[in-house]
């Protein structure tokens, strides 16, 4: 997993960038907040996720950790793809985002294009207690970076053993948000005691 993309802009749309870095070009996917940003320089950094998928790997990039952050958390919901978020972050500022979701504002969810009723209240549901009311929390988020990779693993085992996963992922971030220091056996025993 790439971290982040340091090069040449050799390239800039508002679809994608590409990042020249030592002869070799990465096309990375770009949101219109982070084109506005990349606009006036000619070396960048980006954030990077990458997404793989049976016909493509592909590199979504971000200007800022933040940006980034509320990319991974929206599409951990329920029907929010990479390319759903992606619109949302090009539509609303990450602020704007998180402001929304803690103001239970459904309307400027929706105003988005891709999002209906039903999705804008599912990201409320799921995310109100994962985003904070004074801009980005690097606290909270080196959290959910640190425990996403157990998360998963500890997730994947509690499915596994029978248990729904919405109610296994809810036990495993109210731990994490306690300590993200639990190794993956630590977690699914933990878990285990609380469910």
């Amino acid at each position: 997993m790439y971290e982040y993309i340091k090069g040449e802009l050799v390239l800039l749309t508002p679809t994608y960038a590409v990042l020249d870095v030592q002869g070799v070009a990465y096309n990375i996917i770009i949101s219109l907040q982070t084109y506005t940003k990349l606009a006036k320089v000619a070396t960048a950094k980006l954030s990077v996720h990458q997404v793989i998928r049976e016909d493509a790997h592909l590199l979504y990039g971000f200007y800022d950790e933040e940006e980034r952050q509320i990319f991974r958390l929206l599409i951990n919901v329920n029907g929010v793809g990479p390319n759903t978020a992606l619109m949302m972050l090009s539509s609303l500022s990450a602020e704007e985002i998180r402001a929304a979701i803690l103001k239970e504002d459904i309307n400027t969810l929706k105003g988005v294009k891709g999002i209906g009723l039903k999705t804008a209240q599912r990201i409320i549901v799921d995310l109100r207690d994962k985003v904070t009311t004074s801009g980005a929390s690097s606290d909270l988020f080196a959290k959910l970076s640190a425990g996403n990779k157990q998360k998963e693993e500890a997730l994947s085992a509690l499915i596994a053993l029978g248990f729904a996963k919405a109610p296994a992922e809810k036990t495993l971030d109210k731990l994490l948000k306690q300590s993200e220091n639990y190794t993956v056996e630590e977690l699914i025993k933990a878990a285990l005691k609380q469910m």
